[in-house]
């Protein structure tokens, strides 16, 4: 029903950038909402950043806005996540996922992490000091 293969992970020093792409196929208009999570040493699965892809509202983790650049390219079916100033701490596997919109208190969203229901196989970072 959804499928979702990320591609670019790779090795880079610190300051440097990388650009994940994830391939989105889908066969409902249920799934609105791509996002890229995240998971670090120590620490459990985060979410990074998510686009609605009908609205392309976008959200982000607080930390994390700045330096990370979720995008898509409709025609391609690609969400990308543009990755800059990277530091030792971003190292992990990024996954892409899918779900619906969500509840989050104010509005159906995309911002509400815990509800994603569709998952890549996740890309390996890794930044070098």
């Amino acid at each position: 029903q959804v499928q979702l293969v990320e591609s670019g992970g790779g090795s880079v020093q610190t300051g440097g950038g990388l650009r994940l792409s994830c391939k989105v196929s889908k066969h409902t208009d249920r799934i609105k909402c791509v996002a890229w999570f995240r998971e670090t040493p120590g620490k459990q699965r985060e979410g990074v950043a998510s686009i609605d892809t009908p609205s392309d509202t976008l959200f982000y983790a607080d930390d994390l806005q700045g330096r990370f650049t979720i995008s898509q390219d409709r025609g391609e079916g690609m969400v990308s996540l543009q990755m800059n100033s990277l530091k030792p701490e971003d190292t992990g596997t990024y996954y892409c996922a899918a779900g619906e919109r969500e509840w989050d208190g104010n509005r159906f969203s995309c911002r509400v992490w815990k509800k994603y229901g569709y998952w890549g196989q996740g890309t390996q970072v890794t930044v070098s000091s």
